[in-house]
């Protein structure tokens, strides 16, 4: 590759002896991951299902690669049940190591298009909130798809300059990610097209957002939460620097361990003015150690408050709730707490628990979209279908992966399902791959109506 001189020279005193193999690198093939959806399936029944092969990657327990060269695994409908991410391997370690237990509130500052975001969302397995933010509206819309196909409905996506989010959720968070926008040096072999943009818009354009988008998230963490920075580039500026700024504005903050991989290369005390050894503790991931692109990670605790700072009003009424609705959830076995119900016109939401008012905020959902209440009916939503378990529904239509059925229930067409479901059966159904939720249809005389998402469907190649 052709690399500006800059560059090359800023890699050679980061690297020394190594600068050689980082270099040779370049003439080896990039790698192709996938990263298994946990909230749907288990690594273990993946790998039991899994239709072509793949590798574990070793530092990512529910990662893998495979080979992305002949394998279309976009086209598969297991993707389309949310099974899996495609994901750069090196890009699936931020979210890895961000600790997020159940019942978290967590914050994806910077999501689009979501590969951390729907890592962070299943490991919360349905409990406590992601709040899923990209200030670009249209990236914001591939994230909210992501999400909703991962069967995530404790969400709240945004798309808001984060300076704006500090004034709904002073202290809220219990962890944030903050996988940065940076000058992408990590990327050049896997997108050479990064040369070009990084010679347009250099390490110092980028450092001066960071350290406002820092400062920003580090004002929304709670005493005691963690906060993990992430960028994939390798300059000392954008990654050390930044971290060094936020610790000289938020000096309670600390850096932890990262859990470590024998791969991992350790951050540079050097490069920063206080010379201080916890900088060791971040991490930077070099292609030519392991298979993956480049990446920087620092993952920091927050110390004790000083001062009080304003508790956020939380929503939650008793309401009446439609029978419509009432009648439709007879059939799912979820406990609905009906408080956390919220009708916009004829669009019902079920909200996640323990939220400020949000009112004001650039909004592409706000909680689980249930569906429609029409006129003496309610028809469900797909993204109440992707967050369902087979045994949560009633009633079901389930398919074989191999059943030319799925792929064009996938392309949105009627299917005859005469076999499948019992002689009598009609109304809503539950449309499943191999036990795992598709979306919608409506039967009726061994007939199924689809009501497959259109914007989702199937697009032939």
């Amino acid at each position: 590759m052709d690399l500006p001189e800059k560059f090359v020279k800023k890699m050679q005193g980061l690297l020394g002896t190594e600068f050689e193999d980082y270099i040779k690198c370049y003439d080896e093939k990039r790698f192709y991951g996938l990263r298994v959806n946990t909230k749907k399936i288990s690594v273990e029944a993946f790998q039991a299902i899994c239709p072509f092969a793949i590798e574990p990657i070793p530092w990512i327990e529910n990662g893998f690669y495979y080979d992305g060269e002949t394998v279309q695994a976009a086209k598969h409908p297991y993707y389309y049940a949310g099974l899996y991410y495609l994901q750069e391997p090196s890009a699936m370690t931020p979210a890895n190591r961000l600790p997020i237990e159940p019942g978290d509130k967590v914050l994806d500052i910077c999501a689009a298009p979501g590969g951390k975001a729907t890592e962070l969302g299943a490991k919360l397995q349905g409990k406590g909130v992601l709040v899923a933010n990209d200030i670009s509206n249209s990236r914001a819309k591939g994230l909210l798809k992501n999400i909703e196909v991962f069967g995530i409905g404790n969400v709240l996506v945004l798309s808001e300059e984060p300076g704006k989010l500090t004034e709904y959720f002073p202290e809220y968070f219990d962890k944030i990610l903050i996988d940065a926008p940076c000058s992408g040096e990590g990327m050049f072999r896997k997108d050479k097209k990064m040369v070009k943009a990084w010679e347009e818009h250099g390490p110092e354009f980028f450092a001066k957002l960071q350290r406002n988008i820092v400062t920003q998230a580090a004002a929304m963490l709670k005493p005691g939460g963690m906060l993990l920075y992430s960028t994939c580039t390798f300059d000392p500026e954008e990654n050390e620097g930044t971290i060094a700024y936020l610790l000289q504005k938020f000096p309670e903050f600390i850096i932890k361990d990262i859990t470590p991989y024998e791969g991992f290369s350790s951050g540079k005390p050097e490069v920063t003015d206080s010379k201080d050894e916890a900088f060791r503790r971040t991490v930077r991931i070099w292609p030519h150690r392991m298979h993956g692109e480049g990446h920087y990670l620092a993952l920091l605790q927050k110390g004790e408050r000083v001062g009080e700072i304003p508790k956020p009003s939380v929503k939650g009424r008793a309401r009446k709730v439609p029978e419509e609705i009432l009648a439709f959830f007879q059939d799912v076995d979820w406990e609905m707490d009906w408080s956390r119900l919220e009708l916009y016109s004829e669009k019902v939401y079920y909200m996640p628990e323990s939220i400020p008012d949000v009112k004001g905020l650039r909004f592409l959902r706000t909680g689980l979209y249930l569906g429609d209440l029409k006129k003496n009916r309610f028809e469900p939503s797909q993204s109440l279908a992707m967050c369902l378990k087979k045994e949560e529904y009633k009633n079901t239509v389930n398919f074989s992966a191999d059943d030319e059925r799925v792929v064009k229930y996938l392309k949105g067409e009627t299917l005859d399902v005469d076999g499948l479901v019992p002689a009598k059966a009609k109304g809503w159904q539950l449309v499943l791959v191999d036990g795992y939720p598709l979306g919608w249809g409506k039967l009726s005389n061994g007939t199924l109506k689809n009501k497959y998402l259109p914007g989702w469907r199937w697009q032939s190649s």
